[in-house]
């Protein structure tokens, strides 16, 4: 039995609509570790920052960090081992039976995310910590946490688990999966790779669920 430390969070948003600012893909991004050192390092970097004025002091959130930041903190990033798993989702694909509201869209991506991710990742009885970041939405966090704690209960059996679902602010590592998911939207959104090939090196698997798929639903 080992220990492993699995911290995630998405990119793009649950509008279901051509344009209108909506994303075209829904991200799940996961990083896996077991050490957590990077976290220890973005905190130092995140006072020096602050005692600079550079930033504030609800930690890193790269879609509004300065590029001046994100470039120190992928840079933090480029230095330390962990792996990255990413399913991307694109949502006009998406049959309307698994979006009828967004938590139970954020079920199915978290289903398909983890039900090859964790028995292909991890030994039966390692004891993994999952974290994801906890939406800030108008349909309220409960919903979502329940959705994600359904999930890992359903496709974690073989593992000693324990999920949290805490705001990116609280946890620096949750900040690195903040950052990774940045980056892959960038790459599949606009066809922007300088972000993710800082850190292409860290990525063990990028699934495009529905790349066979043909059918746009609008």
């Amino acid at each position: 039995m080992s220990e492993h430390f699995v911290f995630a969070d998405e990119a793009g948003c649950f509008k279901f609509e051509a344009g209108n600012h909506a994303s075209r893909y829904f991200i799940l991004c996961t990083v896996r570790m077991q050490s957590c050192e990077v976290g220890a390092d973005l905190l130092d970097l995140r006072r020096r920052l602050m005692a600079k004025k550079q930033i504030d002091d609800e930690g890193f959130h790269c879609t509004t960090d300065k590029q001046r930041v994100r470039d120190q903190v992928f840079a933090i990033l480029g230095n330390h081992k962990f792996e990255i798993d990413a399913t991307i989702l694109e949502k006009a694909k998406a049959l309307p039976k698994t979006r009828p509201d967004e938590p139970t869209f954020y079920k199915y991506a978290w289903y398909y995310h983890a039900k090859d991710l964790l028995p292909r990742r991890f030994k039966d009885g390692d004891n993994v910590l999952i974290s994801a970041a906890a939406l800030d939405t108008a349909k309220g966090k409960a919903a979502f946490r329940n959705a994600f704690n359904e999930v890992i209960q359903q496709t974690g059996k073989h593992l000693e688990h324990t999920t949290v679902f805490h705001l990116a602010k609280t946890d620096p590592c949750l900040q690195v999966a903040d950052y990774c998911a940045w980056a892959l939207q960038r790459k599949w959104e606009r066809d922007d790779k300088r972000s993710y090939d800082l850190i292409a090196d860290k990525v063990t698997s990028e699934f495009d669920l529905w790349r066979f798929g043909k059918t746009l639903h609008y």
